[in-house]
C-alpha cells in the first residue's frame, strides 16, 4: 500500500461516503472495494485504503497539535453527516423550518464533536458525532420556540389520548371522555386547551396555500387599493364605444357634448359660445343624448 495520505483540504475530495448517508466505521470513510480509486477529481488515483489511512493520520495530527486547519479538514470530511442528520430531524417539522437552517446548527454540533472526540478510546466517531449534531439541532430549535416545553409536553399527552380514545371508540371523543382519560376535570381540560392555543400557530403562507398547490400567498390576497381588472376592461370598452358614438354625431351636437361633459360648462355658457339661447342648447343636448343612447343600444344588441 502507498504512503498514508492526509485527508484533502478541499471540500468533498477523497470522501468515499455516499451522499445523504453517514460515513463508514471507526471514524473513517467506507471503502467500496479494496484497491478501487477513491478520488473524486479527475486524475486522483488514491484508493479507499489511502483515504482511510489519511483520516487516521489526520486524527492523530489533530490530537497532537489541535490546530484549526486540521479541525477544518475533519469538518469538511464529515460534513455529509450533518446533512444526513438534518434531513432526518427535519422530517415532520413545519414547512417554514428550512433544512439549511438545521444544517447550519448541525455544523456547530459537528465541530464540538470533533473537539471533544477521543480516538484512542476506539469508539466510532460517526455514532458519537451524530448524537452531538442532533443535540445541537434540537437545542437550536428549542431556543427558537416561544412555547414552554411543559406546554409542548402537555400537547403531546393530549394528542396521544385523542389517538387512543379514537381507536377505542371509533369516533371523536367528547371533552368529558378526554378529560377522564387524562385524569382531569372538564374545567381543567378547558384550561389546557387555552394553553395549547400557543402551539397551534400556522404559517399564513402554509394556511393560504392549503388546497391550492404551491400558489404564493401574494397571488391570492386582495389588494383593496388595486383596480379590478374586469371593471377596468369594461370601463375601457365603454369609453371606446362612447367615443365612437360621439364621432357619429353632427358637429354641433359634438360641441355641445364636449363642452358640457368634458369642459364642465353650463348650458348658458355653451349658448354664449355657440351664439344661441340656453333653451336651444338644452334642445341640442337632449337630441345628442338620445342619439348617443340609441347608438350604444345598437352596439350592445349586436
Amino acid at each position: 500500500m502507498t504512503e498514508p495520505t492526509p485527508a484533502p483540504a478541499e471540500h468533498g475530495e477523497g470522501n468515499g461516503t455516499p451522499a445523504g448517508a453517514p460515513a463508514g466505521t471507526n471514524g473513517h470513510a467506507v471503502g467500496f472495494g479494496v484497491g478501487e480509486t477513491a478520488g473524486v477529481l479527475p486524475g486522483d488515483q488514491r484508493t479507499f485504503d489511502d483515504v482511510e489511512a489519511g483520516i487516521v493520520a489526520l486524527w492523530r495530527a489533530f490530537g497532537e497539535r489541535r490546530e484549526q486547519l486540521l479541525r477544518d479538514r475533519l469538518v469538511l470530511h464529515y460534513a455529509p453527516l450533518v446533512k444526513y442528520v438534518a434531513g432526518r430531524v427535519g422530517t415532520g417539522l413545519p414547512a417554514h423550518v428550512e433544512v439549511a437552517d438545521l444544517i447550519q446548527s448541525g455544523i456547530f454540533g459537528l465541530v464540538d464533536a470533533i473537539e471533544k472526540f477521543e480516538p484512542e478510546r476506539g469508539l466510532k466517531f460517526e455514532t458519537y458525532a451524530m448524537q452531538r449534531i442532533r443535540g445541537a439541532i434540537l437545542d437550536d430549535l428549542r431556543a427558537q420556540d416561544w412555547v414552554p416545553r411543559s406546554v409542548r409536553g402537555r400537547a403531546r399527552e393530549v394528542e396521544r389520548a385523542l389517538e387512543r380514545l379514537g381507536a377505542q371508540l371509533r369516533r371523536t371523543p367528547t371533552d368529558a371522555e378526554l378529560a377522564d382519560e387524562l385524569g382531569l376535570s372538564v374545567g381543567e381540560l378547558s384550561d389546557v386547551y387555552a394553553q395549547l392555543q400557543l402551539t397551534s400557530v400556522v404559517a399564513l403562507d402554509e394556511l393560504a396555500a392549503a388546497g391550492r398547490g404551491s400558489t404564493p400567498l401574494a397571488d391570492i390576497l386582495e389588494d383593496p387599493g388595486a383596480l379590478d381588472p374586469v371593471v377596468l376592461l369594461v370601463d375601457q370598452d365603454n369609453r371606446r364605444q362612447l367615443a365612437e358614438a360621439i364621432r357619429h354625431l353632427t358637429e354641433r351636437d359634438r360641441v355641445v357634448v364636449t363642452l358640457y361633459y368634458f369642459e364642465n360648462l353650463t348650458l348658458a355658457e355653451i349658448g354664449r359660445v355657440l351664439g344661441v339661447t340656453e333653451s336651444r342648447v338644452c334642445q341640442l343636448h337632449t337630441r345628442a343624448v338620445l342619439r348617443l343612447r340609441a347608438k350604444l343600444l345598437e352596439k350592445s344588441e349586436v
